[in-house]
Parts: C-alpha cells; sequence; structure tokens
C-alpha cells in the first residue's frame, strides 16, 4: 500500500512539484496550503509522513510541527521540514521542534525522495515497498506476495496488511487499539475483537508453512511477531 505524505506547502508551483515528484515515486500525496487546512486532513486521515514548510500564513511550520508532536495521536508522525532558511540555527530550531530531518530549498527531486524513504524506513517501515523476511516468511509489498519456506501462501487484503505490520514491528506487542490505529487507520471506527478474527484468519494462512506459532498473544496485552521463534 502507498505511504500517505501530507505536503504542507504555500507556493502553488512548489507544491506542485512536489506531488508530481511524489506520485512518480509511487507515493499518495495530500495537498495543504496552510497549517489550518493540514490540520483538517489529518482530522480526517492519519498520513505516513509529513512535508512541512517553515514559512506559511498564518500559523509557521513551527508552531504546526510543535502541535503535532504535543498531540498523542500525532506525535510519532514523521516530519521532514522545508525551508529556506540554511543556517545552523534554523536547522537546529526545525529538529529542537519536532522534525526528524530538514531539507534547504532548493532541493532536487532525487534528494526529496531519498530522504523520504530513509525516514519512512526508520520510522515507518511497514509504509515502504521493502521485502520482508523472517524465519523462511516472505513478503513483498510489490507484488502482494507471501511465501512461506517457498510455497506461496494465500492471504487476504486486511491480514496481508496486518502480517506486514507486524513483520516490520517484531518483538513488539501491539494492543487491539493499536493495531487498529495502524492497520485500518485511525479514522476507522471498528470493534476492537475485529482484530481477533484477523489474526485467527492470518494464523490459519501460516499453518501450512508452520509460521501461524510467530504470531503470539501476550495475555493481557496484544500481540507479537516473534521473529526469532
Amino acid at each position: 500500500m502507498a505511504a500517505t505524505i501530507l505536503v504542507v506547502e504555500d507556493e502553488p508551483a512548489i507544491q506542485d512539484l512536489i506531488t508530481l515528484n511524489l506520485e512518480q515515486a509511487g507515493y499518495s500525496p495530500m495537498r495543504a496550503a496552510d497549517a489550518e487546512q493540514a490540520f483538517e486532513l489529518v482530522r480526517d486521515e492519519l498520513p505516513d509522513l509529513v512535508l512541512l514548510d517553515w514559512m506559511l500564513p498564518g500559523m509557521s511550520g513551527i508552531e504546526f510541527a510543535r502541535r503535532l508532536r504535543a498531540d498523542r495521536r500525532t506525535q510519532g508522525v514523521p516530519i521532514i521540514m522545508l525551508t529556506a532558511r540554511a543556517d545552523e540555527h534554523d536547522k537546529l530550531t526545525g529538529l529542537d521542534t519536532g522534525a526528524d530531518d530538514y531539507i534547504t530549498k532548493p532541493f532536487s527531486p532525487r534528494e526529496l525522495n531519498a530522504r523520504i524513504k530513509a525516514l519512512l524506513r526508520r520510522r515507518s517501515p511497514h509504509a515502504t515497498d521493502d521485502m520482508v523476511e523472517a524465519s523462511g516468511l516472505q513478503l513483498d509489498p510489490v507484488s502482494h506476495r507471501v511465501s512461506g519456506n517457498g510455497s506461496a501462501l494465500s492471504l487476504g487484503p486486511t491480514e496481508f496488511r496486518l502480517l506486514h505490520f507486524l513483520m516490520t514491528h517484531p518483538e513488539r506487542v501491539y494492543s487491539r487499539a493499536q493495531l487498529l490505529d495502524q492497520v485500518w487507520g485511525d479514522h476507522v471506527f471498528v470493534e476492537e475483537r475485529t482484530v481477533d478474527v484477523h489474526i485467527r484468519r492470518l494464523r490459519k494462512a501460516l499453518e501450512d508453512s508452520n509460521h501461524d506459532r510467530l504470531i503470539e498473544t501476550v495475555r493481557g496485552a496484544g500481540y507479537r511477531f516473534a521473529a526469532a521463534n
């Protein structure tokens, strides 16, 4: 599934150029010309990454980043700051506010794509197209195929996304609510027990290759992918 990237940029020509570049790179861009519009988009759907211009009309990019980091729902969203400010003090200000990376204008599309890919790989590995493998279980986000010990396995779309997330976050325990936010999206309202249904389906799909044992139930906490099992 293509990573969703929110572009917050008030210059139409720059916004168009960035959006076109993102689409060509296989991402799903959303646009906002100011912080207020960006907040509306974030309320509806949590992006995988934010490209944020420092100088915005009304609320600055710095203040917008500060508010994202102060909100429990949005505090983990990766942020790349875009700005014409090049001195060290300004860079430190942007990073201290909560930005994960900082790109000085003008920048090349190749550099931007490399920074985005590196940050997603570090902060949101489930939003990349990198192949994932553990204990003979292999998942390819590009071809949307899963195999166990070399044999193809058949998974539904939700089970595929669930497995992708768990495999890219091994050994970490996630509650049902956290999995709903990460896999279904925090703007989708379904019962937490829905997660149990899809975990059962996922385990069933992994039984043929004996990889169902990798999906562990942690009593009273949630589920974990045990990569070393």
